[in-house]
């Protein structure tokens, strides 16, 4: 993996001990034995149910020996779950920034000590700052964040994204026919971008126009994160609908 402006950090920096190595699973059942393995970190079970990884990462598409990008990775809660399901011939890339990891807390850190996830890098990049190698990636994953491409809030850091930059330099990180799949959180059809500002979601047609514009063809969507009994008005982060809102999930590939 090459580095670019000394942004991408080899996790085995943060390592404490030896790594241990990665069993490659049955590919019958990758993605339930990368919930079941016994070294996921507490609370991470926890958030399945609503997430449904294995179901996601199957329509995705995303198996062994594949280069995956987990963009805006966060605390590395898919990070991990992609770095058993690619693994040991394979590798994921796990992307965050300053702002993201002031709300993560520990998290980040018990993650990745003591070389627990040896064939993941860490890629640390601040908005408008992220270069990528062109035709490294079988995949790129986008959970939850893309709407954080419309937020704007410079006083914790997080200043306005170049999105069509930003875009086009995950377009051309792809191999052809490469994978780009999205999660994030529904807002009522037909809504502004106002919605992001307001309660952290983001009507579906945007996102899907935004993409096609850089040249990604929506292959497929699924309605495995549905929730009907979410209505929209609420932000994500109110108690009564955290972690149970109503998602979507596309699934775009970069024409061969």
């Amino acid at each position: 993996m090459k580095t670019r402006h000394g942004i991408l950090i080899a996790v085995c920096a943060l390592a404490l001990g030896s790594s241990p190595a990665i069993a490659e699973p049955d590919s019958q059942s990758i993605y339930e034995q990368a919930l079941a393995s016994d070294s996921r970190l507490d609370g991470d079970a926890a958030r399945d149910a609503g997430r449904k990884p294995a179901e996601v990462l199957a329509f995705l598409g995303i198996t062994s020996g594949m280069t995956v990008l987990d963009m805006f990775s966060g605390g590395g809660y898919y990070s991990e779950i992609l770095s058993h399901v690619v693994g040991e011939n394979g590798s994921v890339i796990a992307h965050s920034n300053k702002t993201y990891l002031q709300f993560v807390g520990d998290e980040f850190i018990n993650r990745y000590k003591g070389g627990r996830l040896p064939n993941v890098d860490i890629l640390m990049a601040e908005n408008n700052k992220l270069r990528l190698d062109t035709n490294q990636l079988d995949a790129v994953f986008m959970g939850l964040a893309y709407h954080d491409t419309y937020w704007v809030n410079p006083d914790i850091g997080w200043h306005e994204i170049d999105r069509a930059k930003l875009n086009a330099e995950i377009f051309n990180s792809l191999k052809p026919d490469g994978v780009l799949g999205v999660t994030d959180h529904y807002a009522a059809t037909g809504s502004s971008t106002d919605s992001v500002t307001d309660l952290h979601r983001i009507d579906k047609a945007i996102v899907i126009a935004d993409l096609q514009s850089a040249g990604f063809k929506l292959v497929d969507e699924s309605d495995l994160l549905r929730n009907p009994d979410d209505d929209h008005s609420q932000g994500v982060f109110t108690p009564e609908i955290r972690g149970k809102t109503d998602r979507f999930v596309l699934k775009f590939r970069k024409p061969k």
